[in-house]
This record gives structure tokens, sequence and C-alpha cells, in this order.
């Protein structure tokens, strides 16, 4: 049974960072959502999986399905698990995996309809949290621009609920790059602002949201910089009906991403 001290745990704990994480090309997947879908991502996903003699009784599909992709499958420690967790209360699970994110080129191969940009997003748990709503929404890919958090972090991956491993994620590309990209394969740019001067529903009934569409997300606590909201097509607001302040960004964007993706599905029907 591998200790904390072991070799391999100690190699994986340096992925807790993300310089590490970007010199070796992997990252840890921690938990039993977020490993079930490592592994059923493919062949060559996950490199290694770490586990408790507790966590293999308890989730023993995941361990057996590892098994059976011919992962390599490590008895632990509690003390090693916990070494390798960012958790107050670690499941006792954790995989290693191969990086996922992919250049811009490739994560809008074909004809997407609809795309996340995150730009200078810093907050993990959001990053993660916006994968999962675009995600659910059907989104093609997620782009997070320089500055933004590193999908692949602990944090990230967590809020993700397993989402990193079913969609296209791109990296620390510059902002106006990832616009003209989406330009070139003929998305419409809409940016959410909440000082926008585009009302969400109207841009709903002007159709916008039907075709193709790119939308811009920004920072939690200042939003979208000038220079980024400059680039799009259209700054969009989400309407507050009540007495809220505003949206948070997570919030933000699964309205925003759902109002496409259904005026999306209307106009295909």
């Amino acid at each position: 049974m591998l200790t904390e001290r072991s070799g391999r745990v100690r190699e994986a704990h340096k992925l807790l960072r993300r310089p590490a994480r970007e010199k070796a090309g992997l990252f840890l997947a921690e938990g039993p959502q977020a490993v079930r879908e490592a592994v059923a991502a493919g062949p060559g996903r996950v490199v290694e999986l770490f586990v408790t003699a507790d966590a293999a009784a308890r989730w023993s599909p995941i361990v057996a399905a590892a098994d059976d992709a011919g992962i390599p499958v490590h008895a632990a420690g509690d003390a090693a698990l916990a070494a390798l967790s960012e958790t107050v209360t670690p499941q006792g699970l954790v995989a290693v995996c191969r990086s996922l994110t992919v250049d811009l080129d490739v994560a809008l191969t074909g004809e997407p309809r609809l795309v996340t940009v995150l730009a200078e997003a810093r907050d993990p748990g959001n990053a993660g949290t916006v994968v999962r709503c675009a995600d659910a929404a059907g989104a093609d890919a997620v782009v997070l621009t320089h500055g933004s958090a590193d999908p692949q972090g602990g944090k990230a991956v967590r809020a993700s609920a397993g989402s990193v491993f079913h969609l296209p994620v791109v990296s620390g590309v510059p902002a106006a790059d990832a616009v003209a990209a989406l330009r070139e394969r003929g998305l419409t740019v809409l940016a959410a602002d909440g000082a926008g001067s585009l009302d969400l529903d109207d841009a709903e009934d002007d159709g916008l949201l039907a075709g193709p569409v790119a939308w811009l997300f920004g920072n939690e606590a200042w939003g979208l910089p000038d220079d980024v909201a400059a680039l799009a097509d259209h700054v969009v607001r989400v309407p507050i009906y009540g007495r809220a302040e505003s949206l948070n960004l997570a919030t933000a964007a699964a309205v925003c991403l759902y109002g496409s993706a259904r005026a999306g599905r209307r106009a295909t029907r």
C-alpha cells in the first residue's frame, strides 16, 4: 500500500501546483464524479488511479472500469490520498490525467453553434461551474483567455462535476485572438455585461440568439474589461426583474447560454 512518502504519491502531489501541471502535461481529478468521467473519457486520458480501501469498496464500479481499461490502480492509505487532495474531507479517489486542453483551432473544428469564452475569470470554482453550465447547455467549446483560472486545477475540475471531460477546453489564449477566430467561423459574438445596451429578452426577440453565437463573460468582480467588450458585436445585459443588484458570473452565464440553446433549438425544428 502506498503512503504519502511513496515516490508515485510525491510525484502526483506536485500536480497540485499549476506550473507543475503545465510542465508535466498532467492534472488531478478527485472524487467519484470526476474520476468516473475521466475514466469514461476514453483510452489514454487517465494515467493512474490512487484509491483507499474504503473508497475502492464504496465505488467499486469506478475502480473496476479503470481496471478493465488497463489503468494502473494503486492502493493507498488515507494519508496518501490526503496529500493529493485540496478538500477538507478527501474522498479517497484521485486520478492522474493527461492534459485535456486543446488549441483554439482544434476546439472550433466543424461548425460550432455555441461557444463560451471566459475573459480573466480568476476564480477556479466559477470557471468550473461555467464549464458545467456550458456542457449542460450543449455548448461546443469553452475558451479561457489569458489571466483566467486554470480549468485543470483541482477546484475547477471539481466544480465542473466532470464536464471538463465532455467538451473541448482551451486555455490561455488572448481574447482578441479568440474573438477573431470565432468571427471567422461565422459566430455572432455577444458580450454579457450588466451595463449592456441590449436587453437579453430583446436580443432573443430580434433573433440574435438563434444563430451560431459565442458568449463573452468577464471577471467575477469587475466584469468584462472594456477592451474585450469592445470586440463584441453586441453587449447584452441580463434583465433584473426584482431588487437584486446583479447576478454572479456562473448564474449569468447559465441564463445566457440557456437562452441561446433554447433559441437555437427552436430555430432548427
